[in-house]
C-alpha cells in the first residue's frame, strides 16, 4: 500500500569507532565475547556478527591486538579472499569469560539511546498521512459506515491515542488490525540499544516483521550492509496486541538475572507503530490504573524506565495507542483519564441493511447458498426476540453453525428456517439454563 509519507531516512552505517559513541571497552568486550561464543576468526565473519562495516570491525580487532587480547594466526584463508585469521590469546579468553560473567550479551553492537532517538524522529508515526482511500482499502474486508471512517482517519493520521468502545462483537479488534494494515511503509528497528553501559535488546522477531528484501544471506558474496547501519533491521511498522493478560509489569524493562541483560518492554518494541490494548477492563489491574501508567507517555511523548540499580531514564514514546473496550468509558475512567485519550470513537452494531451485506458476504466466502425464506424468518421471527439488535459477529456465527450441522448430517450446504433456528439456539444462553 502506498502510504502518503515522506520516505524514511535510513540510519547511515558508522565510519569509525569514534563515531559509534559507545564506550571502547564495551565494544571490545562484545567483540571478544562474540569471537568466544561463535568461534569466529575472520574479520568478515566478525563484521556480520557484530553488524559493523569491515573497516570499523578491523579497527576493533587492531585495538584488541594492541591490548594482547587477540593474535593473528599467521595463515591466510584461501577460501575467504586470503583473509588473515585471528584468535583469542590466553589473556583474551580470560577477558571474554570475565566479560560474560558481567553480561552474556554478544553479537550486534548496540545503538546508543541518543542516536536511536534521532532515528525515531526521522520515522515517527506522526509523520504518516493517510487518505480516506487508503484507509478504505485497508478496511476493505469490513462493512463499515462512512461516518466511522470519517472519525478514524483523522485519529490515525494524528498518531495520537484512540479509544474504541461499544457492544461486544462489532469488529473493534478487526478495525484495529485494519489500521495496522494501513501503515504500509518501513522503519528501522535497532537490534539493541545502550544506556549507561547497559544493553537493552529491542528487535523481537515475534513483534517485528523484517522486510524480505533486506534479509542478508551470510553466505552471499553480495551483501546489502552498505546501504544502512545493519545494527538496525528494516521492518514493517510494528504492532503489539495485548488483551486480558496485560499487566503493569509488562510495561517495565525485563531483566534476565542469569544473562544479566535487559529486554525492552512492549511499548518500546512498538515504537513507530501501534500498541493495541484489546478487551480493556478484562485485565487484573483496573482500567484506570493502566491508563494512569500511560499519562506521561501520552501527554509528553516520552516514557520513563528504570534499571535494576533504580536509575530512571527517559525514552521516546512514539506509538499510536489504541484502547478497545466493551464497557462504556464513563464506567471505567474518570474525566481526567478520558481527557488524555485524544480520540474517542463509538463502534455500534450494524443497521439491518449492513447486517444483510455482511451476511451475504460471509455466505459467499463460505460457499453457503442464500435462501430468501430463511432470511425473512431470521429477521421477522428471531431478531424481534432481542429487540432487533444486530452485531457484526452474528452472520459468521450463524453460518458456521449451519455448516457444522450440514457436515454432521451429511447433507449439502443449505440454509433453511429449521437450520437457522438450531444455529440461533447456540448463540445465546437462556436465563433459565444458568446454574445458580
Amino acid at each position: 500500500m502506498n502510504v502518503q509519507t515522506s520516505s524514511v531516512l535510513a540510519p547511515p552505517a558508522p565510519r569509525s569507532l569514534e563515531g559509534m559513541l559507545l564506550p571502547l571497552a564495551m565494544m571490545r568486550d562484545i567483540l571478544i565475547k562474540t569471537m568466544f561464543r561463535m568461534n569466529l576468526d575472520l574479520v568478515s565473519q566478525l563484521s556480520r556478527a557484530v553488524c559493523l562495516p569491515i573497516p570499523v570491525t578491523q579497527e576493533l580487532v587492531d585495538m584488541a591486538r594492541s591490548q594482547l587480547l587477540l593474535e593473528a594466526t599467521g595463515t591466510l584463508n584461501a577460501n575467504n579472499g586470503n583473509e588473515m585469521g585471528y584468535q583469542l590469546t590466553d589473556a583474551g579468553r580470560a577477558r571474554a569469560l570475565d566479560a560474560l560473567s558481567q553480561s552474556e550479551y554478544y553479537g550486534a553492537m548496540p545503538v546508543p539511546l541518543d542516536i536511536y532517538s534521532q532515528q525515531i524522529k526521522r520515522q515517527s508515526i506522526r509523520n504518516i498521512q493517510i487518505t480516506r482511500d487508503q484507509l478504505s482499502t485497508a478496511m476493505g474486508h469490513l462493512i463499515l459506515p462512512d461516518d466511522l471512517l470519517s472519525n478514524l482517519g483523522p485519529a490515525v493520521g494524528a498518531g495520537r491515542s484512540i479509544l474504541m468502545y461499544g457492544p461486544p462483537g462489532n469488529g473493534k479488534s478487526s478495525i484495529s488490525n485494519g489500521i495496522r494494515d494501513a501503515l504500509g511503509d518501513k522503519i528501522y528497528v535497532p537490534r539493541a540499544i545502550e544506556y549507561s553501559g547497559q544493553v537493552i535488546t529491542v528487535y523481537d522477531p515475534i513483534v517485528h516483521s523484517a522486510a524480505e528484501d533486506d534479509v542478508d544471506d551470510p553466505n552471499s558474496l553480495r551483501r546489502t550492509s552498505g546501504r544502512f547501519d545493519t545494527r538496525y533491521v528494516r521492518c514493517e511498522r510494528p504492532t503489539v496486541i495485548t488483551g486480558g493478560e496485560l499487566s503493569l509489569s509488562m510495561l517495565d524493562l525485563v531483566y534476565n538475572p542469569t544473562a544479566r541483560t535487559y529486554q525492552a518492554p512492549l511499548q518500546l518494541k512498538s515504537t513507530g507503530g501501534i500498541f493495541i490494548v484489546d478487551d480493556l477492563g478484562r485485565q487484573a489491574e483496573p482500567p484506570q490504573t493502566l491508563v494512569n501508567r500511560w499519562i506521561v507517555p501520552l501527554e509528553e511523548n516520552k516514557d520513563i524506565l528504570a534499571l535494576q540499580s533504580g536509575e530512571k531514564f527517559e525514552v521516546p514514546f512514539d506509538t499510536l495507542v489504541i484502547f478497545s473496550t466493551n464497557f462504556h468509558p464513563n464506567a471505567i475512567f474518570d474525566k481526567a483519564a478520558l481527557r488524555r485519550i485524544f480520540f474517542k470513537i463509538k463502534i455500534d452494531g450494524p443497521e439491518q441493511e449492513d447486517f444483510l451485506k455482511i451476511f451475504a458476504m460471509v455466505a459467499r466466502k463460505r460457499k453457503m447458498p442464500l435462501d430468501e425464506d430463511t432470511l425473512v424468518h431470521l429477521l421477522n421471527v428471531r431478531y424481534p426476540e432481542i429487540d432487533n439488535v444486530y452485531a457484526n459477529y452474528q452472520p459468521i456465527f450463524l453460518i458456521d453453525q449451519m455448516i457444522a450441522i450440514c457436515e454432521f448430517e451429511g447433507i449439502p450446504y443449505q440454509m433453511t428456517p429449521e437450520l437457522i433456528d438450531r444455529a440461533w439456539a447456540n448463540m445465546f444462553v437462556k436465563e433459565e439454563d444458568i446454574v445458580r
